[in-house]
């Protein structure tokens, strides 16, 4: 029995001792972004029933040799979210983890404190380049094609993310504008002007002249237009063309031979739209309106990462594209990660192998929503961990007195026998 003591007050030290470092790195980590800390299990070591004639008692009826360490497992609730002041901060609000790589093997972590360094790349603080997806629409700082998406590619396929630090939105320059307005009746010189874009990202002037045709032929009236594209201040005309436009008697436009004029190398519709929709004349004041489509060109004004973490990049004519996706990184069993140090884990076999969802069409999607300006603190709670170290502590030193007992009762047996 003595023996046994000895057996149980040691294993109770060596396991408590286990307990108490895990509890000490939990709280070591309460500042760390992203930590998730852990929380052991113990187990009973071989028991012995006794033999008793209380079958029925509620007395423990066995005698062991003190506990084991059984498991330590991660804490999956998530962190308390902490307000940044960087864009490039980033928290998961559900499951996953984020890709990082500084070597040959990416780790996977909660930590969202993220920065571009001096080549635009993504990185953490200490220089991982965060992974994801890259769009395929920059070209040479210049965007090639606006999207509203970029879809996630294989999850064993990503890449650091690398946005250039200026990018250019191109122009698109105006292929279509809509003249609305009413001429009158009267005999007068009348104007309708549209400001376009050229391929260039010049912006220029559309100036329609309407003077009342002569002889007119009734029913109705006719007007002769000029259509002439010039620079913003008229200093300069690039082409021109002239038609003539028919009303019936009511006012309602209802033929027009002019149709298009060249800007600058490309072609622009002009519509004068049809009956009563588009240039009317009828015995009402003058007024003239128009719009056309095209955009002017954009530099670029900065990078946001939206809910879906879609990098978006935004740009002073008011357009935005998306050009990239950080990944998130699901895992069929999260808590078999292996801890590299901090909040930074490796796979493992426990673990599985990285993935991401799929919605229902088979696309890749990161699966959980993203914020930004917030990291995700540490799920260790100060006062849980100070009083599970107290709870430990105390059984410690119960396995030591356990030991110092025993001790001393083998010594008074030991002088007994003399």
């Amino acid at each position: 029995m003595m023996t046994q003591a000895f057996y149980t007050g040691i294993n109770g030290i060596k396991t408590h001792q286990y307990g108490i470092d895990v509890i000490s790195d939990n709280l070591a980590n309460t500042s760390t972004i992203g930590f998730r800390g852990y929380t052991t299990e113990f187990s009973s070591m071989f028991e012995n029933a006794l033999v008793t004639s209380a079958g029925l008692s509620s007395v423990d009826s066995t005698i062991g040799v003190g506990t084991q360490l059984k498991s330590v497992y991660m804490d999956e609730n998530r962190g308390v979210f902490q307000l940044s002041d960087r864009s490039t901060d980033l928290a998961i609000l559900g499951d996953g983890w984020f890709g990082i790589q500084g070597g040959d093997k990416p780790m996977y972590t909660r930590d969202g404190s993220f920065v571009f360094d001096k080549n635009r790349d993504l990185v953490t603080n200490d220089g991982y380049y965060v992974l994801g997806t890259m769009g395929t629409n920059i070209s040479d700082g210049v965007l090639t094609e606006q999207l509203s998406e970029v879809s996630l590619g294989e999850a064993n396929a990503q890449e650091k993310l690398r946005f250039p630090e200026t990018l250019l939105f191109p122009a698109q320059p105006t292929t279509e504008v809509n003249f609305y307005g009413n001429l009158g009746v009267e005999d007068e010189v009348k104007v309708i002007s549209s400001g376009i874009v050229d391929s260039q990202d010049n912006k220029n002037n559309l100036r329609l002249e309407f003077r009342k045709s002569v002889p007119q032929v009734s029913p109705g009236t006719q007007w002769d237009i000029s259509a002439t594209v010039q620079n913003l201040d008229g200093t300069e005309i690039y082409s021109s063309t002239s038609g003539v436009v028919s009303f019936d008697e009511a006012g309602a436009l209802i033929s027009t031979t002019i149709s298009s004029i060249d800007n600058n190398g490309t072609n622009v519709a002009i519509n004068l739209g049809s009956e009563y929709d588009g240039i009317i004349s009828m015995g009402n004041p003058f007024s003239g309106s128009s719009s056309a489509n095209g955009l002017d060109a954009g530099d670029l004004l900065g990078y946001d990462i939206n809910k879906n973490g879609e990098v978006i990049a935004t740009f002073s004519n008011g357009m935005q594209s998306a050009v990239g996706t950080v990944a998130v990184y699901h895992f069929q069993n999260d808590r078999g990660l292996e801890r590299v140090n901090g909040a930074r884990f490796t796979e493992s076999a426990n673990s599985g192998k990285p993935l991401f969802f799929q919605d229902e069409n088979g696309k890749n999607i990161i699966g959980t929503d993203i914020t930004n300006f917030k990291l995700e603190g540490s799920n260790v709670r100060m006062e849980v961990g100070l009083t599970d170290i107290i709870i430990m502590q105390r059984a410690f030193d119960a396995n030591s007195k356990c030991i110092k007992t025993a001790d001393e009762m083998l010594q008074k047996a030991l002088s007994m026998h003399k």
